[in-house]
């Protein structure tokens, strides 16, 4: 007996399981508002010196740059038209008294002046956003293993809602990047326990299905994320609006279940049972859950013990030929596509369109990206499709070098496309990498290659900065990335239709099989007719 054969007992997939998916996903729902906050929060406006205190009460002149535009960063010291010297005349200075902002929105820009020689910080501001995220899955992926799931997802939405609110009312900036680290955090344990509970919770032919819903609980926020901003100018209301509602997530976090996995390796199996006997009675079959004994649980759980009594560490990585291959491959993929997918997600403002519509656009392409990256998954494979994404998106945005400024609609079109590419690589990727690792060393790969992806949001906004040189520069070194992830991938092995490796010694003998020649169609019926473990975007269980 597995603890499937137990989870079909209490109701593999019952109202319980609906109520828990339900609650998964609301709390996903606001992620992308964390997530993409600073499109809205950290906008520039157009802005020119403020004229000194003691300038006429006429119009301010102001020196031209290259391009014949008034210059942001510099006026005339002394009012035009003077009766000095030319080269005194038309001498420039920074803006010493500030910025007047052509703008009704209400920013951290325009509050703490980040322009000019300042403009760096809003990018910092979001690449510390995004280290607390790396850092967050790193404290609080171990701490889920120590204290459970549970625990983590309910100190995670608090923590969340505090230090959002937190950001919200902060007197300075330096205040305001330290309550966005500890948000960035908290979203990593958000993402990490809810992707193990729906994992642990849901019958393995629904999983594909319930972590697509998920998933696309995270595109429908993009789509709320313009509309709050177009209703609320107010850079503070904005930020507190969306942490308030985390408050709420956590008082939910009662009715979700703590892993069952987590509870009977951890020697909590008396405390299991009555779960799992709670869930049958939800799910309409008391009497099934109170045939349930700690015998056949454990029983049902023998192998995940037998796993977990077995050392392995990150160094089992690097054991064989074929993992290192794997790992190298697979985390230069991870980050190219986090780094290229945030260059596109928080540059919405560069392309000359009204951003809260783009928002919008660039929302609703993830759902035909996601859904045509299943049917490929299914039809073309993983190694294709994985290798595609990432070639297109790529050239997608090296394109963006090439196409004028003043053509804002094809660099939207270029850019739109690009990131459904990303997306897509995304949902491709969380797939793949549970089916290329071994059992024994799957969350280990996984925690891996994640912490590669955010690496790659983290260092994204910084490049941006490199546009000051030349401004075709942060596009490609983007879209080089990306060009170098997608073919890495190519040298990665196809999992369609074959078996999960568990050990490493499969995942090398799997290896050496793929070398030899195709067998005949009989004989390759037969070697199919193992069911996958994960069809869909989601992560394997083990």
């Amino acid at each position: 007996m597995t603890f499937s054969d137990i989870l079909d007992r209490v109701g593999s997939m019952g109202p319980y399981q609906y109520l828990l998916v339900a609650l998964l996903g609301f709390p996903i729902l606001g992620m992308a508002n964390h997530n993409l906050l600073q499109i809205f929060t950290a906008t520039t406006p157009s802005h020119y010196c403020r004229p000194p205190p003691n300038a006429s009460a006429g119009p301010w002149v102001l020196p031209l740059d290259q391009n014949g535009q008034p210059e942001k960063c510099l006026r005339f010291v002394h009012p035009p038209n003077t009766s000095l010297p030319n080269d005194t005349q038309w001498a420039t200075e920074p803006c010493l008294d500030g910025w007047i902002y052509n703008s009704t929105r209400d920013t951290i820009v325009t509050e703490w002046n980040l322009v000019c020689s300042s403009n760096k910080l809003k990018e910092m501001a979001q690449s510390i956003y995004m280290a607390g995220i790396l850092i967050g899955g790193l404290v609080l992926g171990d701490l889920s293993d120590r204290f459970g799931r549970k625990p983590i997802l309910t100190g995670s939405y608090l923590l969340l809602a505090a230090c959002g609110s937190g950001a919200a009312f902060s007197p300075t900036l330096p205040i305001y990047m330290v309550f966005r680290f500890l948000c960035g955090c908290s979203v990593s344990g958000i993402s990490l326990s809810t992707v193990i509970l729906n994992v642990e919770w849901v019958p393995t032919k629904m999983r594909a299905i319930t972590s697509t819903v998920i998933g696309y609980c995270y595109t429908t926020g993009q789509f709320v994320l313009p509309g709050l901003a177009y209703a609320i100018p107010q850079w503070r209301w904005l930020q507190l609006t969306a942490a308030v509602p985390y408050f709420i997530f956590c008082v939910m976090t009662w009715w979700i279940p703590e892993s069952i996995r987590w509870m009977v390796l951890n020697g909590r199996s008396s405390k299991a049972l009555k779960v799992l006997k709670r869930v049958a009675t939800f799910n309409g079959k008391k009497e099934e859950g109170k045939k349930l004994s700690l015998e056949e649980l454990k029983l049902s759980l023998q192998k995940d013990i037998s796993l977990a009594k077995a050392k392995y560490t990150t160094a089992d990585l690097f054991r064989t030929p074929m993992l290192r291959r794997v790992v190298f491959c697979l985390s230069l993929a991870w980050f190219a596509t986090g780094f290229a997918y945030y260059s596109l997600a928080m540059g919405v403002e560069e392309f000359g369109v009204n951003i809260y519509i783009l928002q919008i656009i660039f929302g609703g392409v993830d759902i035909p990206a996601k859904f045509i990256t299943i049917l490929s998954l299914s039809y073309l494979g993983r190694h294709i499709t994985q290798a595609a994404a990432l070639l297109l998106a790529g050239a997608a945005i090296m394109s963006l070098i090439f196409v004028p400024s003043d053509m804002s609609i094809i660099r939207t079109v270029l850019a739109v496309f690009g990131k459904g590419c990303l997306s897509g690589s995304f949902s491709c990727l969380f797939l793949y990498t549970s089916e290329l690792f071994p059992t024994v060393v799957r969350q280990t790969g996984m925690g891996i290659s994640n912490v590669w992806a955010r690496v790659g949001s983290m260092i994204a906004p910084l490049v941006k900065i490199t546009g000051e040189v030349q401004p075709f520069i942060p596009n490609l070194v983007y879209g080089s990335i990306a060009l170098l992830g997608g073919c890495a991938a190519i040298f990665l092995p196809e999992t369609l239709n074959r078996p999960l490796p568990e050990t490493l010694e499969d995942m090398e003998n799997w290896y050496q099989t793929s070398k030899k020649p195709k067998p005949e169609p009989e004989a390759e019926k037969a070697s199919q007719m193992i069911p996958l473990q994960s069809s869909g975007p989601g992560l394997d269980p083990s």
